[in-house]
């Protein structure tokens, strides 16, 4: 049995996929072929886990570890795919799942796509408007289609003996403490500027966190976010408060670095997914999306948001300007969700 998962382009969305990989391991269990189809910057999400039996990247450009369309649709002949399960909702894997003749094709009927797939699932729609609905439920919809379980949504992630030993050298490097906890933050968001809170905000709750709390405050950062992270860190004004910029960055290492500190102040993007795959108590900061769509039913997140008379619009960028949904968000709100948290852990 040769299985192929065609896997989510967006780092968090792959998080949310991991119940639905574990949902169809335990349902083919070891004798099938699990083959996990993806962009190459996804793949480290998954580095260290045990799911795949193979995994084929592929993209658009020439990335030199990834085929192009044209090879994948080869190499899907080549091996005969007996299913294809589209996380996707474009219309191209789908049409790429069918050039590539695999028997069985389960998907959304999305983007004009229906004709090309043999199983079809439909989005629950109120007055022909998509009714917000978890995506990680939704990726579980599709397992069930197949005829595995159900599955709890639990999300899981691995790191690497690599990933470990990057951490190590940031936490000796930067002499963040384990007695005093650590306390990562993600002001990042790669969707659009309309997901970020306020840099200023940012770095009065660091100073905050570090003066009143005591912990140590990390700052996560991609490549994009470098000089961001850097200027928060330095402006917050106090020794205890640091970024990864000046780190060799990854993927891994933000797992790593999650996974072993106390608590992640997040905005709605990627790393506040791993925070809820490693059990990690977690703030989520909310503006223009709905909280519906990302919900993960992980019992140690606060979600944080601020109703708004323009939103939740789900733009990449505020069309009216003044980005209300996040500059409402007051920094002495957030600090009391961290206190909170901070207290539920202890009991």
């Amino acid at each position: 049995m040769n299985v192929g998962v065609f896997l989510p382009n967006w780092i968090g969305d792959a998080v949310m996929a991991t119940p639905t990989l574990r949902a169809i391991r335990n349902h083919f269990g070891r004798d099938a072929n699990l083959i996990g189809i993806m962009k190459p910057y996804v793949a480290p999400v998954f580095d260290g886990s045990s799911w795949f039996d193979d995994r084929w990247l592929y993209d658009m450009s020439q990335h030199q570890k990834a085929m192009t369309p044209r090879d994948l649709i080869k190499q899907m002949r080549r091996n005969r795919l007996d299913l294809v399960l589209l996380l996707t909702n474009s219309f191209g894997t789908a049409f790429i799942a069918w050039l590539g003749r695999a028997r069985k094709r389960i998907g959304y009927a999305r983007d004009l796509r229906s004709a090309l797939l043999t199983t079809r699932l439909y989005s629950p729609k109120r007055n022909y408007t998509l009714v917000p609905f978890s995506t990680l439920d939704s990726y579980l919809q599709l397992a069930y289609a197949v005829g595995c379980r159900v599955e709890p949504p639990q999300m899981e992630l691995y790191t690497t003996l690599d990933d470990e030993l990057a951490a190590n050298e940031v936490w000796g490097k930067l002499g963040l403490s384990e007695e005093r906890g650590v306390i990562t933050f993600n002001s990042s968001g790669a969707y659009g500027t309309a997901k970020l809170w306020p840099d200023q905000y940012f770095i009065e709750l660091a100073h905050r966190v570090a003066t009143e709390i005591g912990s140590d405050v990390l700052l996560l950062c991609g490549p994009n976010e470098h000089d961001r992270a850097a200027t928060i860190a330095r402006s917050a004004g106090h020794p205890r408060v640091f970024s990864l910029a000046n780190q060799k960055l990854s993927i891994g290492l933000s797992k790593a670095c999650v996974q072993r500190s106390k608590l992640l102040v997040t905005t709605d993007s990627g790393p506040r997914h791993f925070a809820a795959a490693f059990g990690i108590p977690l703030v989520s900061l909310f503006g223009p999306t709905h909280i519906a769509w990302s919900d993960t039913h992980y019992p140690l997140e606060t979600h944080l948001q601020i109703p708004v008379d323009c939103g939740p619009c789900q733009q990449p960028t505020c069309l009216l300007g003044h980005h209300k949904c996040m500059n409402l968000l007051l920094v002495d709100m957030v600090f009391q969700a961290i206190c909170r948290k901070i207290g539920e852990a202890r009991r």
